[in-house]
């Protein structure tokens, strides 16, 4: 599968290849499509983008600056696999950030801001899941950080926001797989939006929280089959 869709992506014509390749390397790592314990090849690479093996090496040493690939001996470079013990420490620095980054979106937001979003989040959504499109509902929580981010005003938020969802955006793609977890984080982020659209900064932090909290819950109940 991983193979097709690289073929595809080659197909593709690049726009900016500089620019490119960090962005695009950084997507395909956090959807998963490049899976933990993928080996990155420098000349494959470079082919791809019609950018120079130093070019790849200095995208390599961006990511492994970031936690997510790691350049073994003998081995080259390969994605991170993250161990239980760090997912649950990324959660809990979530817990924290994002709860924060949605405070300080509904402060800065006019009540009736988030009544869009929260319409997303209602039967439409609910029907999504029921219908098994997991991904596109994937894609809905994803808007839904990058609005918050958006209207969070935070440069120093977004840095470290990004960097998380970079090392375990696959998670939630998993998780939303696990029995009856979709739906439950559907009515928790209809109460954090409720919350964001109604002006209360301090209800929508704590409901925010929450939900990082039974996410990291529903991963300690599911973790060998998520990991």
């Amino acid at each position: 599968m991983a193979a097709t869709t690289k073929t595809t992506r080659k197909a593709r014509p690049v726009s900016a290849p500089g620019a490119d390749v960090l962005a695009v390397l950084r997507d395909r790592i956090a959807s998963q499509e490049l899976a933990p314990g993928s080996k990155l090849r420098e000349h494959d690479l470079a082919d791809e983008f019609n950018v120079s093996r130093a070019r790849i090496r200095d995208v390599f040493s961006t990511l492994e600056q970031r936690g997510l690939i790691e350049r073994i001996p003998n081995r080259g470079a390969v994605v991170m696999r993250l161990e239980p013990k760090q997912v649950f420490e990324i959660y809990d620095v979530r817990e924290v950030l994002e709860g924060v980054a949605v405070r300080r979106a509904t402060e800065n937001s006019p009540p009736g801001s988030w009544s869009g979003m929260l319409e997303k989040f209602g039967d439409r959504a609910e029907a999504m899941i029921r219908a098994g499109e997991l991904e596109t509902y994937a894609e809905l929580i994803n808007t839904f950080r990058r609005e918050i981010i958006n209207h969070c005003d935070s440069p120093i938020l977004t840095s470290m926001l990004d960097s998380l969802f970079e090392r375990t955006g696959f998670l939630v793609r998993r998780l939303i797989l696990v029995p009856g977890r979709a739906l439950e984080g559907l009515q928790e982020h209809r109460g954090v939006l409720t919350a964001m659209n109604e002006g209360r900064a301090d209800d929508a932090e704590r409901l925010k929280r929450t939900n990082i909290r039974n996410a990291r819950e529903c991963f300690r109940r599911y973790q060998k089959l998520v990991l």
